[in-house]
């Protein structure tokens, strides 16, 4: 008899301890998601900060990420929802409480999570936020959204829900009704992990260790994801993580073994990894020194440091030392980040349109200081992972107007893996992340390259 008590016990306590690791990864989910709505962090600085997300245990990191992002990708459709649910919408007052139902209504729709766990744990949330009197609200809005939540969904319009008004908006004026459309919807779908080999003879093998698809511009993908810090070759300095889209740019200066380059704008560095792989002498320049710091460790680890001297400073006033000319300046100008989307959900819901225009003021500041350090028959690449043409198209057609000695090196075809996609009537990358969607999508990025003819 003694016996038995003793296994219920000890039953008990390891059941009590799972209970508290579960309740403990959605309370981790819950500072993170206050941290990117309510104090405006973005994602990933509110996930290197956390504590609490480092201490959990990878497949609890896994989970939190994805619930996170996942709530964060589907806000608009969530919020409806909850809405939907209430007896009387205007009842919700507390941002606390509503986030704990965010989350509990991205598990019943949008992840691979039974019912019965995600109302008992929205409900232990609440429990655990003080709240012990809005316990049987959350279960009702919950109970009330798993008999009528798929019915409401079938009615929704996911694209328009999940995308800021404002920001459609601009997408509509751009590209048009239907494009617009593809974009937003494009954005709701999780983006695979690309990956850049140091050596390109190298890349059947990694893509075989890897388990990665070779893509006819030169990136590995593979569709699973996963840890690339316990992946085979990243600690070795292998390969880095870069995606397919932001890795066109630094090849359309072609063949660069020897010479030099002026990376703009410089950090986090993947195009800067690239050119050196590609044997170019890389001058980096950013003006955060935390930035380049990481650019530094991933140079190191990449074996690549004699190839780049790294300089802190400001782009747009930087000039070289007397005597020293350039022919070749990769400017990936500071942007919205639009077209990353995928990756970072919480762009949308962090930008304004008052901070386009202000990057918008800092790109022409900058493509206007290129200009000048570039020598006469030099290659100017401007880029930006933005979707608005604001951005891009209609920075470079003002430049080139206001600038008759500068011209288009139009970027063809077959430069871009014969993807003709993604070239423009003008020359240019116009990448949105509904192109080659049948592989996984790309990233959103304009790419114009130009010279100087006098």
């Amino acid at each position: 008899m003694e016996n038995t008590n003793i296994n219920n016990i000890d039953e008990q306590d390891e059941a009590k301890e799972f209970d508290t690791e579960i309740l403990g990864a959605r309370i981790c989910a819950l500072e993170l998601l206050e941290r990117v709505l309510t104090q405006k962090q973005t994602l990933d600085t509110a996930l290197s900060y956390s504590k609490q997300f480092k201490s959990l245990t990878p497949r609890d990191r896994a989970f939190v990420r994805m619930l996170v992002a996942t709530t964060l990708r589907r806000l608009g459709q969530i919020d409806d929802l909850i809405k939907y649910a209430q007896d009387r919408p205007d009842a919700l007052k507390s941002l606390h409480l509503q986030n704990i139902l965010r989350l509990g209504v991205c598990q019943l729709f949008f992840m691979e999570v039974p019912d019965h766990a995600a109302v008992d744990t929205s409900v232990q949330l609440t429990e655990h936020a003080d709240m012990e009197k809005q316990k049987g609200f959350v279960n009702a809005v919950m109970r009330t959204l798993i008999r009528t939540g798929n019915d409401r969904i079938k009615k929704q319009d996911p694209a328009r829900f999940n995308t800021p008004e404002w920001l459609l908006k601009i997408w509509i004026e751009d590209y048009g009704l239907g494009v617009a459309a593809q974009i937003a919807t494009a954005n709701m779908g999780e983006a695979p992990l690309d990956i850049t080999v140091k050596d390109p003879n190298d890349r059947s093998y990694w893509g075989n260790t890897l388990k990665a698809s070779e893509l006819s511009i030169g990136s590995l993908r593979r569709m699973a994801g996963g840890n690339v810090k316990e992946m085979d070759g990243f600690d070795q300095g292998k390969w880095w993580v870069q995606d397919a889209a932001a890795a066109l740019p630094a090849q359309l200066f072609g063949p660069v073994e020897g010479e030099s380059v002026i990376d703009l704008c410089a950090a986090p560095g993947g195009k800067t990894l690239q050119l050196a792989s590609m044997g170019a002498h890389v001058t980096a320049i950013d003006r955060s020194a935390k930035r380049l710091k990481l650019l530094e460790e991933n140079l190191e680890r990449m074996g690549l440091t004699e190839n780049v001297e790294v300089i802190v400073s400001d782009a747009s006033i930087w000039k070289p030392p007397e005597g020293k000319t350039i022919q070749r300046i990769l400017l990936d100008a500071p942007c919205s980040a639009t077209g990353t989307i995928r990756r970072h959900p919480d762009i949308p819901l962090l930008k304004s349109p008052r901070d386009i225009e202000g990057l918008i003021s800092i790109q022409l500041r900058l493509l206007e200081h290129a200009g000048e350090l570039l020598e006469v028959g030099g290659l100017l690449i401007y880029c930006t992972c933005s979707l608005q043409k604001s951005e891009g198209e209609q920075q470079i057609d003002g430049f080139l107007k206001k600038h008759g000695n500068f011209s288009r090196v139009p970027i063809t075809a077959e430069e871009v893996g014969e993807y003709e996609e993604l070239v423009n009537e003008n020359g240019d990358l116009r990448i949105l992340p509904f192109h080659l969607a049948a592989h996984g999508g790309m990233d959103g990025f304009y790419v114009s390259r130009l010279t100087k003819n006098r």
